[in-house]
């Protein structure tokens, strides 16, 4: 099954359900941030998700600054939200909330 776009009503139902998650204003993407104790912590964090993201062929956009870690989720295959975003989201999550 090929992958397709988010209908509106499709995004704004997944993205009520990915906690922390919102809209990017003007622009088809979910964006999150993240702050942990200290830098090896949130690289720690972006390590995770480097191996997971590799594996599914989706990556994500991100801005570390220290123990900060920003990140912004988007199929650019279909110019925007997928399942595979939905996908990336709920794994971070998972890790994060840990």
């Amino acid at each position: 099954m090929a992958l397709k776009k988010f209908t509106q009503e499709e995004r704004d139902e997944h993205v009520a359900k990915l906690n922390g998650w919102s809209l990017v204003e003007g622009r088809e993407a979910i964006k999150r941030s993240f702050q942990f104790k200290d830098f090896n912590a949130a690289f720690g964090f972006m390590t995770r998700i480097a191996l997971y993201a590799d594996k599914a062929d989706h990556h994500p956009e991100w801005f570390n600054v220290y123990n900060r870690v920003e990140i912004t989720l988007a199929t650019h295959d279909v110019q925007g939200l997928s399942t595979r975003d939905v996908a990336l989201a709920e794994f971070i999550n998972s890790i994060y909330d840990q």
